[in-house]
């Protein structure tokens, strides 16, 4: 068996599309309810593949001639809004709407853009009225999304703080609102879109989150946007990508839930497809596998079970990660790295040189991915460094209450929003993130893997913590912490 070429891909879809994506991309039930319309909301954690749906879609589309626009970070950002609009409190006027009718705008224009790319050969119809519209009216149309978002926010802005008259305030506002500029030529589009999907996806919004008032109503008014642009037509179809404890975080959105439940699909994996996602790209760099199942892909590269108690290689990988396959994939690539010998199957001594590396970083990234949720939680983390990593409820309970007391010092930043608070406001934190799992009892001991008696918070939504009597740090943190096991 050649396994010359064996690697396990990249970790960011957006660098994978061209390199073997396509062929071992997994296609679950998300996805397929996202390509048939049923969803247009992606939510996930970072590293749970809303990026490489959005990829995948992106690129079958394009294959089947419709019209795709990506929208990427760099077109927009949320220091430019911050700069360049005055805040709610310099003047009477609401952000939230005001950034849903400059985004619909926005979305409109770029579509009508591309359906009329070709708008010299329109001498009639539906395609020549938008053609001509942008013609006459939107000469030196900025090609730049945030100059043209900007621009109309502007429109609004100045209406609202400057010195009109109400019934002319009144009126002008309603029009730009309301779209009246465009919306005769709403009707034409949707004929233009009878026989050419468009699809708009926007991406990466935490790219630059800075948790302002600028990027709360940014997002917000985009979904509220999406929704509306959504119901314009089947043809039409926005698409939205946010992680999901940013979703958690912005009130305007939070608020209105109902709203946008029936929209939202959240991205959540488990042992089964994560497994087929691996095993898809040992199949897709090893041709000699590639008829091989899951179970054997993974065992010609992997030592079925390993030293470490006689467990399953694949379960310790895999219970070191919060089921996020970017995690797996990381992982499954530092122990590569480790095998200089390429000697096959690896077993537990690369695994275990490679899991030193993976601890540090993904400790580091959880940290970082909640940072303006919890500033400074790398330095609760460390609080647990050196301790027993299995403990008792009373156990987490004093070592919670000496952090939210103050006696155990962490970084002023974390203090902030740690300190005053009950010290079971700090277990669901720590359980939210990932860094503690429960011991499974009741009916919930069904979603735990068998060997083992704890449960995380990406397997199981919703858990009443506290009627739970035990607790474990995640195994994922262990290492770097330095945890010992329980005496």
């Amino acid at each position: 068996m050649d396994l010359t070429n064996l690697k396990f891909g990249l970790p960011a879809a957006e660098r994978e599309i061209a390199k073997g994506l396509t062929e071992y991309f997994v296609e679950s039930e998300s996805y397929e309810r996202i390509k048939n319309r049923e969803k247009t909301i992606i939510l996930g954690n970072r590293g749970t593949g809303k990026s490489a749906i959005f990829k995948v879609l992106s690129d079958r589309e394009k294959a089947n001639r419709n019209i795709v626009l990506e929208l990427s970070p760099e077109e927009y950002s949320y220091e430019i809004l911050s700069t360049s609009l005055k805040a709610e409190s310099e003047g009477a006027w609401n952000k939230h709407s005001a950034f849903a009718a400059a985004w619909k705008y926005l979305i409109y224009m770029l579509i009508m853009k591309a359906v009329t790319r070709e708008g010299k050969k329109y001498k009639r119809g539906p395609s020549a009225n938008i053609y001509n519209f942008l013609r006459d009216h939107q000469v030196g149309f900025q090609d730049n999304p945030i100059a043209v978002l900007i621009s109309y926010l502007k429109r609004i802005e100045g209406i609202k703080i400057g010195s009109y008259e109400a019934s002319m305030r009144t009126r002008e506002l309603t029009s730009l609102y309301k779209l009246e500029e465009i919306k005769p030529l709403l009707e034409d589009l949707k004929d233009v879109c009878k026989h050419k999907k468009v699809l708009v996806m926007i991406d990466e919004l935490d790219q630059g989150w800075d948790s302002s008032e600028d990027a709360k109503a940014f997002v917000s008014g985009l979904f509220q946007a999406a929704l509306s642009i959504n119901q314009l037509t089947e043809n039409i179809t926005v698409y939205i990508s946010l992680r999901q404890e940013l979703y958690d975080s912005i009130p305007a959105i939070y608020d209105d839930a109902q709203k946008y439940r029936d929209v939202i699909e959240i991205i959540s994996w488990d042992e089964e497809t994560l497994k087929k996602l691996i095993s898809n790209r040992i199949r897709y760099f090893v041709p000699d596998l590639h008829l091989a199942s899951d179970e054997d892909a993974w065992n010609a590269i992997f030592s079925e079970q390993i030293q470490y108690r006689k467990s399953k290689s694949f379960n310790y990988l895999i219970d070191r990660t919060l089921y996020r396959p970017r995690e797996l994939i990381q992982f499954c690539s530092d122990v590569l790295a480790q095998n200089s010998g390429k000697k096959y199957p690896m077993d537990y001594e690369q695994i275990n040189v490679a899991e030193s590396r993976y601890s540090e970083d993904r400790t580091k990234d959880i940290a970082s991915e909640y940072r303006f949720q919890m500033p400074a939680l790398n330095s609760v983390f460390e609080i647990f460094r050196g301790r027993q990593y299995s403990m008792s409820r009373e156990d987490l309970e004093y070592i919670c209450l000496s952090i939210v007391e103050g006696e155990a010092r962490v970084a002023q930043d974390a203090s902030a929003w740690v300190k005053g608070q009950d010290h079971e406001f700090l277990i669901e934190a720590l359980w939210l993130v990932g860094f503690l799992k429960a011991y499974a009892v009741g009916g919930v001991k069904a979603r735990r893997r068998s060997g083992s008696s704890y449960i995380g918070s990406y397997q199981v939504s919703n858990l009443n913590l506290g009627n739970i009597t035990r607790f474990q740090v995640h195994p994922m943190f262990r290492t770097y912490l330095g945890m010992k096991e329980s005496k």
